[in-house]
């Protein structure tokens, strides 16, 4: 999960003056958990960092893997099977919200994962053969997925001034 912490002086003053006139701030974060669930959905299909840069792409390696497996996939990384955009999820509490993807491959997409980070297993090769294999067997580059956009960062100021206006 990615927790976000307010560290602006627009929206740390608009939490602080909601938070005060409304005293429970459940229903803030969870329209601010829906939004960043909907806003990371689309940056993904548009294969989009928070920052606006694309994904890394994949390897070659990792194409031909997936072209003698049979597998399909979307244009841009992480929309292989969509189960990580599926699965992403928003926590939201009078305190706090967190949101991420429970999907086993996230956090390897969010942060990147180097050649045998995850050890090693013997694998069935040709002609009898028991190949040590690296798990990843090659280095995955960072896609992070999870953050705070330009836009979004627009988006939830303008969502806390709503509130506001509706708290008078």
């Amino acid at each position: 999960m990615y927790t976000l912490k307010f560290n602006e002086d627009g929206m740390d003053l608009r939490l602080k003056q909601l938070d005060a006139r409304l005293g429970d701030m459940s229903p803030v974060m969870q329209d601010l958990g829906e939004f960043l669930v909907q806003s990371t959905r689309d940056r993904m299909l548009k294969g989009q960092q928070p920052d606006g840069k694309p994904f890394a792409p994949r390897s070659q390696t990792t194409l031909a893997i997936y072209a003698a497996r049979g597998f399909k996939f979307g244009a841009q990384p992480l929309n292989k099977s969509g189960e990580m955009r599926q699965q992403l999820n928003y926590q939201a509490s009078a305190t706090g919200l967190t949101w991420g993807s429970n999907a086993i491959q996230a956090a390897v997409m969010q942060f990147g994962a180097a050649k045998g980070a995850f050890g090693t297993f013997e694998g069935k090769g040709f002609g009898g053969t028991t190949p040590t294999i690296s798990i990843p067997w090659g280095d995955i580059p960072a896609r992070p997925f999870l953050g705070i956009s330009d836009s979004d960062r627009s988006s939830i100021i303008e969502e806390l001034e709503d509130w506001l206006g509706d708290a008078d």
